[in-house]
C-alpha cells in the first residue's frame, strides 16, 4: 500500500542525506566516547562534538560553550525552567495559555510546587498583548517563556518587541524556537535561553539543544558523570549530535529558499481549499506567520472524520503530542474558537518533499470527500 503524501512537516521531518553521511561513520568505525581523553577514538568524538557546536554558534549568533546537548526541546525546556527555578526561587515565571505542552506542563507542575505562575491570554489571532505582559513584569524577578512560532497555527510572536521590553524590566527570556529554526534567521544575542529540537530541521529524532546565556547558571535535573559543565550528564550521543549541527547549518542557510518554496505551496492551498469549500476559513489570518504552517477550520465538518477520508494525504488535527486526546485544541480554544469549530480544523505543515503535484492530488481527494 503507498503511503500518502505527507503534509505534517510541523510533526516531524525525514532525516536529510547530507545528515545521514555526516552521522553515518559514527555510528561504525569513529564510535567512541567523548569523554575518553587518553585516545584517538575519543578525540575524533571530541572534535565531532566541537564542530556540531560550532555550526550552531554560527546559525544562533551563540558562543559554543553555551550549548548543550539534550534529547529534544521538551528536555531542553524541563531544563531551562526547572533548572533557572531551582536556583532562583523567588522568580515569578509568565508564560501564555497556548505554548507547547511541552511547557505548560512544566509551568503547571512549578505551579503546584509554590513557583507564582502567569499564563497571559491571547487574542483572536493567537497573539499575547505586550501591555499586559508590561503589567505582570517585576524588575529583575521575572522568567518569561514564550515560544517564537506557535505550532498548530504558524503564528509569529513578537520576539522583538518582547526584547525591547526586555532592556526596561531586565527579566529572564526562555524561547521556544523549535518551529522557528531554519524558517527565521535566530540571534540569540539577547535572549537566556533557546530550546530546539532536530528532528524538525530534516536532523536526528531523539535530539536537540538548549542554549544557555554564560552568566546563567541552572540547576542539572539529570545527575552523573558531569558531562557539559555538569548541566546535563551522561554520555554524548555523537551520533546524534553531528546530525543535529549538520541539520542545523543547512537550515540556517536554506531560510530564504525554504520559505519562498513553502509559501507559494501554502498561498495555493488556502486559496483554492476556500473555493472546493467556501465556509472554510484559516485560523490566525492576519497574523504573520511561518511560511508552512496552515491551520484551517472546517466549519461545519467533523474534522477527525474528514482527516481519515483524506486518507491520500497525511495531515494532523493539531500537535502530535496531543494526537491521543479527545479535547478540542487549547491553541484553538484559548484564541475564542469554539469547540465545534476547533475539532473541525487542521492543520497543514509543509516541507521540501512537496510539491504542486501534491496539492493537485490533495485537492481532487477533497472535493471527492465533500462530494
Amino acid at each position: 500500500m503507498p503511503l500518502p503524501i505527507y503534509f505534517d512537516y510541523a510533526a516531524t521531518t525525514p532525516l536529510a542525506p547530507e545528515v545521514l553521511n555526516e552521522m553515518t561513520p559514527f555510528f561504525l568505525e569513529n564510535f567512541g566516547n567523548a569523554s575518553s581523553r587518553h585516545h584517538a577514538y575519543g578525540w575524533l568524538a571530541e572534535e565531532a562534538v566541537e564542530e556540531a557546536k560550532e555550526r550552531i554558534t554560527k546559525a544562533f549568533k551563540c558562543k559554543k560553550n553555551e550549548v548543550v546537548f539534550t534529547s529534544g526541546a521538551t528536555e531542553s525546556i524541563n531544563l531551562a525552567l526547572k533548572g533557572f527555578v531551582h536556583l532562583n526561587p523567588d522568580y515569578q515565571i509568565i508564560s501564555c495559555e497556548t505554548e507547547h505542552k511541552a511547557n505548560l506542563e512544566v509551568v503547571s507542575d512549578l505551579a503546584k510546587k509554590n513557583v507564582k505562575t502567569i499564563l497571559l491570554g491571547v487574542d483572536n489571532q493567537g497573539e499575547i498583548s505586550l501591555e499586559k505582559l508590561e503589567e505582570e513584569l517585576q524588575k529583575g524577578k521575572s522568567l518569561v517563556t514564550v515560544m517564537w512560532v506557535n505550532n498548530e497555527t504558524g503564528l509569529v510572536h513578537r520576539i522583538s518587541e518582547i526584547l525591547k521590553l526586555k532592556e526596561k524590566y531586565d527579566f529572564v527570556l526562555h524561547v521556544d524556537a523549535t518551529q522557528a529554526v531554519g524558517k527565521i534567521p535566530i540571534d540569540f544575542s539577547d535572549i537566556d535561553f533557546l530550546s530546539f529540537s532536530a528532528h524538525k530541521i530534516y536532523g536526528p529524532k531523539g535530539m536537540g539543544a538548549l542554549i544557555i546565556k554564560d552568566s546563567h547558571k541552572i540547576s542539572p535535573q539529570i545527575l552523573g558523570g558531569g558531562q557539559q559543565r555538569n548541566f546535563r550528564s551522561g554520555t554524548l550521543n555523537i551520533p546524534g549530535i553531528v546530525g543535529l549541527g549538520k541539520a542545523t547549518e543547512l537550515a540556517s542557510n536554506r531560510i530564504g529558499d525554504f520559505n519562498t518554496h513553502c509559501e507559494k505551496l501554502k498561498l495555493t492551498l488556502e486559496s483554492e481549499i476556500i473555493k472546493i469549500y467556501p465556509k472554510a476559513r484559516i485560523n490566525s489570518p492576519s497574523a504573520q506567520r511561518v511560511s508552512n504552517i496552515s491551520n484551517i477550520c472546517f466549519e461545519g465538518l467533523d474534522g477527525e472524520d474528514l482527516m481519515l477520508k483524506l486518507h491520500k494525504v497525511a495531515i494532523s488535527n493539531g500537535s502530535a503530542c496531543n494526537s491521543a486526546t479527545m479535547f478540542p485544541s487549547h491553541v484553538l480554544t484559548a484564541m475564542g474558537i469554539n469547540e465545534a469549530d476547533a475539532f473541525a480544523s487542521l492543520r497543514f505543515s509543509f516541507g521540501w518533499g512537496n510539491s504542486e503535484k501534491d496539492l493537485e492530488v490533495f485537492f481532487e481527494n477533497l472535493k471527492k470527500v465533500l462530494g
